[in-house]
């Protein structure tokens, strides 16, 4: 006899999510397993066969060989394990994984180690301009838990050692009855590690980590910039009965710069120029990264005018080309003028009334404008 389709089985189409494949099987669970539905062969044989849907459907690898073969890609991989041997010990494989985080049981008569990874870290590093443009080393001081040298992290007293757990016979996990189900939770006694320690290690009292200051010396590469993030593999914290520590984030901010503005791979800066330089042109001493460089400022600047250097950027931290400085020169107006200067700039003025258009195109077009959206208005 055909299996049916495991998608059609569990009501969910080819390309649903995981969350709705699971969404979906848990509603079904609950309609078709054996304790709702005492001596009721037919909802027995439905729950064994959408949780062989679910098995399948669930697993990444499985999943796939199944889309590409059918029953056929899947068949002796555990996806038909339901008609044999045990089928208390494939509902609690599964069915424990998704209604565990609704009775606090973990993965159903499976034995838990208490080995578990450590907590990855974040440490947040703030640089100037110019170590995040060079590249830098730092040394940071990162409070963080080890593992206990005195116990070399089992926990225990030196010279003893954890012993089973009376309470769940080292499986980490008790069988207890809610209504119609059967499930699994935490044993309370070792809560969860399958192992009690009766003589803890006075330092680190049981835990088999302690407290330290962790002093690391991190090499930042050139061009890092804001919001980079730097992993350092096993600098976390200290794993549990053995377990391996997690991983170090470094994350980077860089600070505001009194001249330069950073926008990816370019840099701008604003440069105050006099009205006599922006006038007649002439040559400016520029700030980069690398020192300074001339800049010739042609007649008849305008304020606002923007100049590239190329080159003189920075190289992004991912490789390519060298960014820009942007140059934007802004035209100063005087202040602080003595009777004699007001005297020349007015002279000056003078001379340029008659040819106001010949001088200041943009003031007279400006005005020109504006006289006839009046003129249009009437």
């Amino acid at each position: 006899m055909s299996k049916q389709d495991y998608y059609e089985l569990l009501g969910v189409s080819r390309d649903a999510s995981d969350r709705d494949i699971k969404k979906a099987y848990r509603r079904l669970a609950m309609k078709y397993h054996p304790d709702r539905n005492p001596g009721d062969e037919e909802a027995e044989n439905k729950f064994k066969e959408i949780s062989e849907a679910y098995e399948v459907l669930s697993d990444a690898q499985k999943k796939a060989a199944y889309d590409q073969f059918g029953h056929a890609g899947v068949d002796g991989q555990g996806a038909g394990g339901f008609g044999g041997g045990g089928f208390e010990g494939n509902f609690s494989d599964i069915f424990g994984d998704v209604f565990g985080d609704i009775f606090g049981g973990g993965g159903g008569g499976r034995r838990r180690s208490g080995v578990q990874r450590g907590a990855d870290l974040r440490y947040n590093l703030e640089l100037t301009l110019e170590e995040a443009v060079r590249g830098c080393e730092k040394t940071l001081e990162i409070p963080t838990l080890v593992g206990c040298e005195t116990c070399d992290g089992s926990g225990a007293k030196p010279g003893t050692s954890a012993k089973t757990c009376s309470t769940c016979g080292g499986m980490g996990q008790v069988r207890m009855q809610q209504g119609f189900f059967s499930v699994q939770q935490t044993c309370p006694t070792c809560r969860g590690e399958g192992k009690v320690i009766s003589d803890p290690c006075g330092d680190c009292h049981g835990q088999g980590r302690v407290e330290k200051t962790k002093t690391l010396q991190v090499k930042i590469p050139a061009g890092v910039d804001t919001g980079d993030r730097i992993r350092l593999s096993g600098e976390g914290e200290a794993g549990t009965h053995g377990g391996p520590a997690g991983d170090l984030y470094v994350q980077v901010h860089v600070r505001e710069h009194p001249i330069f503005q950073r926008d990816g791979k370019h840099l701008y800066c604003e440069v105050p120029i006099s009205f006599v330089d922006a006038a007649l042109g002439g040559e400016l001493d520029v700030p980069t990264l690398d020192g300074r460089v001339k800049l010739k400022i042609p007649a008849e600047t305008q304020t606002g005018k923007l100049f590239r250097l190329r080159g003189k950027g920075i190289t992004p931290v991912r490789g390519g080309s060298v960014g820009d400085l942007m140059v934007k020169v802004a035209v100063e107006t005087p202040v602080n003028l003595n009777s004699r200067q007001k005297e020349l700039l007015r002279e000056f003025a003078e001379t340029t009334e008659e040819g106001n258009s010949t001088h200041s195109p943009k003031k007279h077009g400006f005005f020109d404008s504006v006289k006839k959206f009046f003129e249009d208005m009437t």
